[in-house]
């Protein structure tokens, strides 16, 4: 089914919606990770970097996801906390950009988060000095080794470092594949509490 993006089809005021919808169709049409984004980040100095991570979170209070932030991309986070996600789902023809500072979520949030992930996830997350030069996988598989005997028969807490963040957007476009690249764009942009939209040309 084709997505329209005219401004009889679609309300000016509610991007947060339309993504919602889409999202929920993504869900039933991706084979593997309808949550999967490109997240752009920055140095201070401006040379970009770019990765796929996983939303874990939208609504209009933000796009979360977690990182560790002794990472690359958490240290960009911290220096210069603007970012871009770019979300590409080919089976449905369709992209959404997203453009706005970050934020860090509350310690609730992200312990709560943490806690619901597998235990070997959070296992991993506690051995691994991401984005850090490692000599050989052995070392990573003996650190999980480690903190898996340290851990054993208890929870595993949450790595202070391990964080998570929300891009509070401020523009959001949301872009249809059309045929003869005749495309559909439609951007969506805050000023303050109010959002309001505008057709581009492809």
């Amino acid at each position: 089914m084709e997505a329209e993006l005219s401004a009889d089809t679609i309300p000016h005021a509610d991007p947060f919606a339309l993504f919602g919808a889409w999202m929920a169709e993504a869900r039933n049409s991706e084979p593997n990770d309808s949550n999967a984004m490109a997240l752009a980040t920055a140095t201070p100095s401006a040379i970009p970097s770019v990765r796929m991570v996983l939303l874990k979170g939208h609504g209009p209070e933000g796009f979360t996801f977690y990182t560790n932030s002794h990472s690359r991309k958490g240290e960009e986070i911290l220096a210069n906390p603007n970012a871009a996600l770019l979300f590409h789902w080919k089976s449905l023809r369709r992209q959404i950009r997203i453009e706005g500072p970050l934020v860090p979520v509350d310690i609730a949030t992200a312990d709560a988060y943490f806690a619901s992930r597998s235990r070997e996830s959070q296992l991993g997350a506690v051995a691994s000095d991401q984005s850090a030069p490692l000599d050989a996988r052995s070392t990573f598989l003996q650190r999980y080794a480690e903190a898996e005997a340290r851990f054993a028969g208890g929870e595993v807490e949450r790595p202070p470092h391990w964080q998570g963040f929300r891009v509070l957007a401020e523009r959001i476009e949301f872009w249809c594949d059309r045929d003869f690249r005749l495309h559909e764009r439609r951007r969506f942009t805050r000023d303050g509490f109010e959002w309001t939209s505008t057709l581009l040309y492809p």
